[in-house]
């Protein structure tokens, strides 16, 4: 499996010189399976960029698309996504909830008010696929979870046959006031032994407690999530936009220090826009 990141930033686009390095375009992840099935996961301002490699690399096979959650951040580079706008596009839309079957039926962002295109105009060929449970996608079987996350979110497990494993934990709160969806231990069994998993870590210590509750994790706490399910690579991402390179910076190598110290069998990195991870079981 092979895990791009097009981009890791959270809540809102950050252009500009500080954020050259990470990356300033909002959240969106693509997973190459072993067998070469193509999976995307969110559709922030990275997918642009994504859509401009696959029309240019004339990618004909079927596009999978799972969206965690519908807050702007995580749809709204989908409108600007070259591929659909090409009838020989195959758009997979895979909705594993309610929620997320109402959401992908009648997409807010293309109901001609929020973008001038109509989701019924588009010219690619667009699927929906509503399997809630033993989900395949290629040659990888795909879970998801329940975040602790205002207004809902999914996280997603993505196993492939070539027993390597993608855990993608975004827009989720550890640590939420009152009774959390998901508690932290069932996340941990959630993302047990994956090769990679993707986590939340918008906030640092200093940013609390007055975003406590805004469905966001302490890097901290990801960190400690990431040792519990003995992953084998942990991935801090959504960052927050107020946090330029040097201060990623210093994160990574504090995360770097908590790792040697705590957990010495789990490398963490700090998600970087344009950074490919080829996974090992």
């Amino acid at each position: 499996m092979r895990v791009t990141f097009h981009g890791v930033r959270g809540s809102i686009p950050t252009p500009g010189p500080s954020t050259v390095r990470y990356g300033g375009n909002t959240v969106c992840v693509e997973v190459r399976l072993a067998d070469g099935t193509l999976i995307v996961l969110d559709a922030g301002t990275g997918i642009r960029e994504l859509g401009k490699r696959l029309i240019r690399d004339r990618h004909a096979a079927p596009i999978h698309l799972l969206i965690t959650h519908g807050h702007w951040d995580h749809i709204i580079g989908l409108p600007f996504f070259g591929p659909l706008y090409s009838k020989d596009t195959n758009l997979v839309l895979h909705a594993v909830t309610p929620l997320a079957r109402e959401r992908t039926r009648n997409p807010i962002i293309f109901d001609g008010e929020h973008f001038p295109v109509r989701f019924a105009d588009l010219p690619a060929h667009i699927e929906h696929d509503e399997t809630s449970d033993d989900l395949r996608i290629g040659s990888a079987r795909v879970r998801h979870i329940e975040l602790n996350h205002p207004g809902s979110c999914l996280g997603f497990r993505v196993d492939d046959d070539d027993g390597t494993s993608l855990c993608y934990l975004t827009d989720n709160e550890l640590d939420p006031p009152g009774t959390a969806t998901t508690s932290a231990a069932t996340l941990a069994r959630f993302a047990a032994d994956a090769s990679l998993l993707v986590h939340d870590a918008q906030y640092v210590p200093a940013d609390m407690p007055a975003k406590r509750g805004w469905g966001h994790s302490v890097v901290d706490q990801a960190l400690a999530l990431g040792k519990d399910a003995e992953a084998r690579v942990l991935a801090l991402h959504h960052h927050e936009p107020e946090r330029d390179d040097d201060a990623l910076d210093r994160i990574a190598a504090d995360a770097d220090a908590w790792t040697q110290e705590h957990a010495p069998a789990m490398k963490a990195v700090v998600a970087r826009e344009g950074v490919e991870l080829v996974l090992k079981g």
